[in-house]
């Protein structure tokens, strides 16, 4: 949950828009709450009630409440329509419960969700607009940053390009902010986010192994295991096409790691299509992309998985040669040793070998970064103290925030008569002290008789 505040007198014509808190929910996301739908809405109440406290009382009727739902949903309602309605039903009801102006609740398109999370990243670095030292908005005419996002259950690149796109319409988004056209190519890759990959690496090690229960996987480090059942794997629209003949659901599959790099990124290669492009160019699963052009911000599971690679390995992230050789001590690094240096992060360890492979093919094989565009690529969680991701451009967006047309001025006046302004006063204010000055100075020649 993310709370933003501007000030009022401004927010027909923002620059401003600045993140007061942010709230972290616990549990998963809403479609994991498909048994219980009501439990969806429960698990939202700790961070309403936290947004009581942060938004002044006598502002909350006032403040607009949106909820945006993205890959997980997506992939819920493609599945089970009736479930997603449910668990919609459920967190509409909790919304509802609260003093703000809840507007509605939708699930963004994986576009939606590209462009938005490029919205923010390039309002929040003032690419777009600015406001200029003589009370102006100005155009600071810097090229806009390309976005990347790697979530749970999708992944997406947007970024604006003057090549024609040859791909489906909904990959060209033209966009006119403060008087600016934008041509922006997007596209959103479901089942290609962290959670929906390490499922489909799963399945890859079992139907490898012949779908054994007693298997071991290269992916994970050595040390590890856990045991699952079958349907934690194959309930996924992601995975269902691989799911065995002899299927049962509650079949359970014990699973070592083994840590073998080469092996690994084998399997997470299979994940991609890298062949029969149907267009002049492709990135992978036969999808057309312009050229890499410009500089990149990665954001999200991008982010934490390069921190984890700086903080915890100590490994500097700046070339390609830098990530694959990080990939290949990540997963040969054992679990014994992954926990002592970082107990904290029990819950991820594990996944970090496949992740951080993933990434790698992902960027270099799939997007196409080279050694001399990866230094382009900037990983960050945060531009100042605003994170960033597609909330912000979404309720950028819902209230009419950033306008189609040129901002006007805000303050002040037009730069000449402002300096004729600033002359005028300067001579009436000298004017007055001489004036004064002769008044009190005593009369020449005047004295007692």
């Amino acid at each position: 949950m993310f709370v933003y505040k501007w000030p009022a007198d401004k927010e027909n014509d923002t620059g401003i828009v600045s993140q007061h808190s942010m709230c972290d929910v616990k549990g998963g996301g809403i479609s994991s709450y498909v048994e219980d739908p009501p439990a969806a809405g429960e698990s939202l109440k700790a961070c309403l009630d936290q947004a009581l406290s942060d938004v002044p009382k006598e502002k909350q009727l006032a403040t607009p409440l949106y909820l945006g739902a993205t890959a997980g949903m997506r992939l819920l309602n493609l599945t089970s329509p009736q479930a997603s309605d449910d668990i919609f039903r459920a967190v509409t009801s909790t919304l509802k419960q609260y003093p703000f102006d809840f507007r509605g609740a939708r699930i963004l398109s994986g576009e939606d969700e590209g462009v938005f999370g490029w919205v923010t990243a390039n309002y929040l670095l003032e690419n777009f607009i600015k406001y200029g030292w003589i009370g102006k908005w100005i155009s600071p005419k810097k090229k806009t940053l390309g976005a990347m996002d790697l979530g749970g259950a999708s992944t997406q690149i947007t970024f604006e390009t003057t090549e024609e796109i040859e791909s489906q319409p909904a990959n060209q988004v033209t966009l006119r902010l403060y008087g600016q056209t934008y041509k922006v190519y997007t596209h959103s890759f479901l089942c290609y986010g962290r959670d929906q990959v390490l499922k489909r690496l799963l399945s890859k090690v079992l139907k490898a192994e012949g779908y054994t229960l007693k298997v071991d996987n290269p992916c994970w480090p050595r040390g590890y295991r856990q045991n699952f059942t079958m349907e934690t794997v194959y309930s996924s629209p992601c995975t269902a096409a691989e799911k065995p003949t002899n299927y049962f659901p509650s079949a359970m599959v014990n699973m070592s790691g083994s840590g073998n790099p080469a092996q690994c990124r084998r399997h997470v290669n299979g994940l991609f299509q890298f062949t029969d492009c149907p267009y002049t160019r492709c990135s992978f699963d036969r999808v057309f992309q312009p050229s890499i052009t410009g500089h990149f911000i990665a954001f999200s599971a991008f982010y934490y998985t390069v921190d984890f690679i700086q903080s915890v390995m100590g490994r500097h992230v700046a070339t390609p040669s830098d990530l694959e050789e990080a990939v290949v001590e990540v997963c040969n690094t054992t679990w014994a040793e992954l926990y002592q240096k970082a107990p904290k992060l029990e819950k991820r360890l594990a996944d970090y070998c496949p992740t951080t492979t993933f990434i790698y093919l992902l960027l270099l094989q799939g997007y196409q970064f080279n050694t001399s565009t990866f230094s382009d690529i900037a990983f960050q969680k945060k531009a100042g103290d605003t994170s960033i991701g597609w909330a912000l451009g979404y309720m950028l967006n819902l209230t009419n925030m950033i306008p189609a047309e040129e901002t006007g001025f805000r303050k002040g006046t037009e730069y000449g008569p402002w300096i004729g302004l600033v002359f005028l006063f300067m001579g009436i204010i000298l004017t007055s002290l001489v004036t004064l000055v002769c008044l009190l100075r005593p009369s020449k020649g005047r004295g007692v008789m």
